[in-house]
């Protein structure tokens, strides 16, 4: 249990850092969060048709749609522009408590791949610094890149790189810490 805590905290320091990297210092996320100068009138004109937070796809069809209508749609729309909103009433900048959160999520998430580590039967760190590695990959394919699939976000490049980098020194530190040769707690 001590090694698992130990391993989720400094763990949640290497994540935390290399988040930090990554959308602060190299700002490598920025292609996804382009900047228009008709953001004044964009956002009147969004201001004045929704009354409520929520994320529409554009153009899109109501729900109940049949099947039908979901091909007619399809040829209609295909090779035309289309849009992706996420459309909220008010920002909230609560830094603070984002970082927290940021930070509890991080030690839960370095917590469940330690439990898993702490059920291996004595591995190797280079065994560990892979299945770090590994789950890396998982979790970004399992959102970043299924989300790129489907909606061409553009920064699935900086995610790989978030996921490799982030996981793969966490990687490095848990082999340390839970491989044949690393400290035992």
């Amino acid at each position: 249990m001590k090694k698992l805590l130990i391993g989720a905290l400094v763990g949640r320091v290497i994540i935390f850092i290399c988040q930090v990297l990554s959308w602060v210092l190299l700002d490598l996320h920025r292609p996804a969060y382009g900047y228009t100068e008709q953001q004044g009138e964009i956002m009147d004109f969004l201001n004045s048709r929704f009354s409520e937070d929520g994320s529409y796809l554009l153009p899109n069809l109501p729900p109940g749609a049949t099947s039908e209508m979901m091909e007619q749609h399809g040829k209609e729309a295909s090779g035309k522009p289309w849009a992706v909103i996420s459309y909220h009433k008010a920002l909230s900048m609560n830094m603070g408590m984002n970082i927290f959160r940021g930070l509890v999520v991080n030690i839960v998430m370095i917590a469940l791949f330690c439990w898993i580590l702490s059920k291996m039967n004595r591995p190797g760190s280079g065994t560990v610094f892979v299945a770090s590695l590994f789950t890396g990959l998982i979790v970004f394919m399992n959102a970043p890149y299924t989300q790129f699939i489907w909606y061409e976000t553009q920064d699935v490049t900086a995610s790989l790189i978030d996921a490799a980098a982030g996981w793969g020194l966490t990687g490095l530190w848990l082999g340390w810490l839970y491989g044949k040769k690393g400290r035992r707690a």
